[in-house]
């Protein structure tokens, strides 16, 4: 069932028999009526207190712990709301946001009452996103008033853009063998990313050198994010069965009846059974191996089973075990027995992780203010947290900076003609669109006001659609703006800039390592990576601040100072080898502990 083409576009005051109610109002109604009312941008756009918002969502996912975590299990045991909580806690805070703005709109705080359904509009929508392939789930207003207690005789669950998604396939490149022919080995990694097989295989390759042998698992299912097959022997690059991600329908046991059990969210009672039943929508959609669906994830967990089984490895590798296909796979080593070991592939914030919680024995972080998050964030019984590097920041060393220099000249020369004098490299992240052009302007302005002729190059993030940044090609060639490939990203011309831009991307920590200059942008009230309390960028909130950092830039690169960049990553060029010898000597305990558990004395 689809939706109609109805859109609601406010909220306004419908009193009933006298008492508060609030209606939702289509297109063109809203502007007619004398009542108490608001748009829908008006509303979702009023400041909300972060810390508030925040204590809130842990407030509605421990109720939902306590309520359904056990609702829906895999054969391994594996909980649905465990497997599934990154996207189930980001759709919990787009449902708390949206009840925050309903109290912090002053006619209804006053006169608070039921919020009346639009008939026919869905209840699970999508958001805009620059991602190429995660979907930005979001509840929609109606899906609000059916979790306050509206009836929602003709509402479907899916908005109709939901309902018309393709779901994800992927072919795979090599023939996927059946796990019971993989042979054994001591490691098996998991990647779905780029950035992950970036990471890992450096580790992988350190390895080989021993004499070591590993399995390296691609589950991507954007094309951009599959793994190359490797060019060292040793490691095997294995995939799942085709279409195993593409896999949707409902889920048992989570269509629940309305009950008395209900969860607080400030002055608003959710009905927790409404709750998990728009949650299931996610479960019951194929998204992808970024947010599976679950028949994906039991038919994952069975594969996933096999090679185990078939490779009896002594170490699992991976770059994320907070999601669900990393969760999953981190369950099934603890239940076989297989160490599980976590190597940090991005930059992270207290404030920008989806889900503050790391599943593996070992966790891999790059400095020293991470340590401290990882030992919050651990949730092993016997976690240790290591400060090794990043292994994919070995080479960096070794970047060419002055043919990175012509990539970015003959990239903004090749658009307009010219090359300008200085260059900056802004390295984005997916965020919407909005966002983005917010980003854009306030660099666009800034070097426009700044000394000297500027260019800038947009490097998309590798998840990103590089689509999104037609718009801010026409600004009348002033200054010069230029997109890099996706391909090429800020990694492939970072070292050839004057100066990186970015809120919080990673390439502004591996700028920081090389002594490029970086800017850490966005509103006063947002988050960036925080390498200005470091020493290592400059606060960048106004196109003014932005102008000034730029005519204040000195013509040196100094030289990266251990002892200041210690902190964010710790930078010796044997972040793999580390890596490869904690594999190693984890190996060897466990070896140890095997043959103690078989009753030969150990030697």
């Amino acid at each position: 069932m689809t939706t109609s083409s109805r859109h609601v576009h406010g909220l306004a005051r419908a009193d009933i028999d006298g008492q508060p109610a609030w209606a939702l109002v289509g297109d063109g109604a809203l502007e007619t009526l004398a009542s108490d009312r608001i748009t829908t941008s008006e509303l979702e756009a009023l400041p909300l207190d972060a810390q508030e918002h925040e204590a809130l969502v842990e407030q509605v996912m421990d109720a939902l712990q306590w309520y359904g975590a056990c609702l829906r299990t895999t054969p391994g045991g594996a909980g649905w709301l465990y497997v599934q909580h990154v996207p189930v806690r980001r759709l919990v805070a787009h449902v708390v946001r949206k009840l925050m703005a309903l109290s912090a709109w002053e006619p209804f705080r006053k006169a608070p009452g039921p919020l009346k359904i639009a008939p026919h509009e869905g209840l699970v929508g999508l958001r805009e996103s620059s991602s190429r392939e995660y979907r930005a789930y979001t509840v929609t207003w109606s899906g609000i008033a059916y979790l306050l207690g509206a009836t929602a005789l003709y509402n479907p669950f899916r908005t109709a853009q939901l309902s018309n998604l393709q779901p994800a396939r992927v072919d795979t490149r090599v023939p996927s063998p059946p796990p019971s022919s993989l042979p054994r080995t001591g490691v098996v990694a998991l990647s779905w990313s780029s950035r992950h097989a970036a990471t890992l295989l450096p580790v992988l390759e350190d390895l080989t050198g021993g004499g070591r042998t590993s399995l390296l698992v691609d589950l991507a299912t954007d094309p951009a994010q599959r793994c190359d097959t490797p060019a060292v022997e040793g490691i095997r690059l294995v995939t799942p069965p085709a279409g195993l991600f593409a896999l949707s329908g409902a889920v048992e046991r989570l269509q629940l009846w309305d009950d008395e059990h209900v969860v607080q969210v400030g002055e608003h009672v959710v009905r927790l059974s409404r709750l998990v039943r728009l949650l299931a929508v996610l479960l019951e959609t194929s998204g992808g191996c970024t947010q599976p669906s679950w028949r994906s994830v039991v038919r994952l967990e069975t594969w996933l089973s096999g090679v185990l089984d078939a490779s009896r490895p002594h170490t699992l590798l991976v770059s994320n075990d907070t999601s669900p296909v990393g969760a999953l796979a981190v369950h099934l080593a603890d239940l076989n027995g297989v160490n599980t070991i976590h190597v940090q592939h991005g930059a992270w914030t207290a404030e920008s992780v989806a889900w503050p919680a790391l599943h593996s024995r070992d966790i891999v972080v790059m400095g020293n203010r991470d340590a401290r998050l990882a030992k919050a964030w651990a949730r092993h019984p016997d976690a240790e947290v290591h400060v090794l590097g990043q292994p994919r920041f070995d080479t960096l060393a070794s970047l060419g900076r002055e043919a990175q220099r012509r990539y970015l000249e003959n990239l903004l020369v090749s658009g307009s003609g010219r090359s300008p004098d200085r260059i900056m490299v802004w390295a984005c992240q997916p965020f919407g669109p909005d966002r983005l052009k917010a980003h854009a302007d306030l660099l666009l302005d800034g070097m426009w006001k700044a000394d000297g002729e500027w260019g800038l190059v947009i490097a998309p993030h590798p998840a990103q659609s590089p689509d999104v940044f037609a718009s801010l090609m026409q600004r009348d060639g002033k200054p010069l703006v230029a997109v890099a490939d996706p391909q090429v990203g800020a990694r492939g011309c970072l070292a050839g800039a004057v100066v990186v831009a970015s809120a919080y991307s990673t390439c502004g920590i591996e700028a920081a390592l090389l002594g490029v200059p970086v800017l850490e942008i966005g509103a006063a009230e947002e988050r960036t990576l925080g390498l200005a309390a470091h020493g290592l960028a400059r606060r960048c909130a106004t196109a003014g601040d932005v102008a000034d950092a730029l005519s204040a830039l000195p013509k040196a690169r100094p030289a990266a100072e251990p002892a200041t960049t210690d902190a964010v990553c710790r930078w010796r060029g044997d972040s793999a080898a580390l890596v490869a010898h904690l594999i190693v000597s984890r190996a060897s305990r466990h070896q140890l502990e095997h043959l103690r558990n078989e009753g030969v004395p150990a030697r």
